[in-house]
């Protein structure tokens, strides 16, 4: 999956900046605009400073990050943690609420059954996937404000903050960025979040292209935005193929099983933590329910690819309001049928 952020001009005294790193599982691209290389340079290292840092807190495949720690210790004490750590765990609660549990980051028993830990997938026997189910639960994370301890009440439970982990650092790598003065920025985590701040010079926005599910040459949507984070979560990155179905590594913690008849989901609304959990609630509520949990989300903006790679249907949740007018002019049928974006018309490819 690629998002292509397209910039049409420059000012002479800003030039576009852009650098990649590894991180998160994922390559992070900054794209910035400033005066010289030497401060563009400066506002690169700070950003992704940044995002290492937050990789080395909060992730499950290193066992000396924090998240480690406390997956290691919560099932048998309760365990304090820092500040910033405790907060995003509360934020984790309140997205597993607003959305009835379709996004839960105890999904991690899941992950490792369904063989997604580490790996490409494969089918859990009754008893693995019993013994999994019993260990998942939003519920069972409990959270001291007053001590600042998390505690879990369920034996097995393990914290998983894949589907929010990414979009945190995004907004935290916009903030060094605004901290430091820097002007427009746009960050990308590994195509699949990104943050637009602020606009390049003498445009209304950065403008983003959301790519067919499957053909990353073909678009499906293109988009404008300013202040405001696009994450997309898709089933066809990581799946198996058995006896006829795919099994996609986006698990609906209610179910225990990998979502299925979504390809695709979409969503635009202000800060990328939000937007990035919301993204993968609304990917397994599907559109009917989903619909309702975007309607709760100021200024949002939905889209939901349904079916399988052959047979493709779009849903829309108020995504013309932020669509390129050239692309609300096409009818409908044109819409639903993704067309090539060339390769030089992507300035820079994003």
């Amino acid at each position: 999956m690629e998002i292509f952020a397209s910039v049409m001009s420059e000012v002479k005294c800003q030039e576009l900046f852009v650098q990649s790193r590894n991180a998160m599982g994922t390559i992070f691209t900054i794209y910035l605009y400033a005066n010289n290389g030497t401060r563009a340079g400066a506002l690169f290292e700070a950003a992704f400073e940044e995002v290492e840092r937050l990789e080395e807190t909060l992730s499950n495949y290193r066992e000396t990050s924090e998240l480690s720690r406390i997956n290691r210790l919560a099932a048998r004490q309760a365990v304090t943690t820092d500040p910033e750590v405790f907060a995003l765990l509360q934020a984790c609660l309140v997205y597993s609420q607003r959305s009835n549990g379709a996004f839960d980051v105890t999904v991690g028993p899941l992950m490792r059954a369904w063989g997604f830990f580490r790996g490409k997938g494969r089918y859990p026997t009754d008893e693995e996937l019993h013994r999994a189910r019993q260990s998942v639960g939003w519920q069972h994370m409990q959270l001291d404000l007053a001590t600042r301890t998390v505690r879990f009440a369920a034996p097995g439970l393990e914290l998983d903050l894949g589907a929010v982990g990414k979009g945190y650092a995004v907004d935290r790598a916009v903030r060094v960025l605004r901290g430091a003065g820097a002007k427009a920025a746009l960050v990308d985590a590994g195509s699949s979040t990104l943050h637009a701040m602020n606009a390049p010079p003498g445009k209304n926005g950065w403008r983003v292209c959301v790519p067919k599910p499957g053909d990353r040459a073909q678009t499906l949507s293109r988009v404008t935005l300013r202040n405001q984070s696009l994450p997309t979560s898709g089933s066809y990155e990581k799946s198996f193929q058995l006896e006829g179905n795919n099994y996609c590594h986006v698990m609906d913690p209610r179910e225990g099983t990998p979502v299925q008849g979504v390809l695709q989901s979409t969503l635009v609304a202000r800060d990328s933590t939000t937007t990035d959990a919301l993204s993968n609630a609304m990917f397994v509520m599907g559109p009917q329910a989903g619909k309702k949990l975007l309607a709760t989300i100021s200024n949002s903006r939905g889209l939901w690819i349904l079916g399988d790679l052959d047979s493709q249907r779009l849903v829309e949740w108020q995504w013309e309001d932020c669509m390129d007018d050239s692309k609300k002019e096409m009818p409908p049928a044109r819409r639903r049928k993704a067309t090539v974006e060339k390769q030089r018309e992507q300035t820079p490819i994003y």
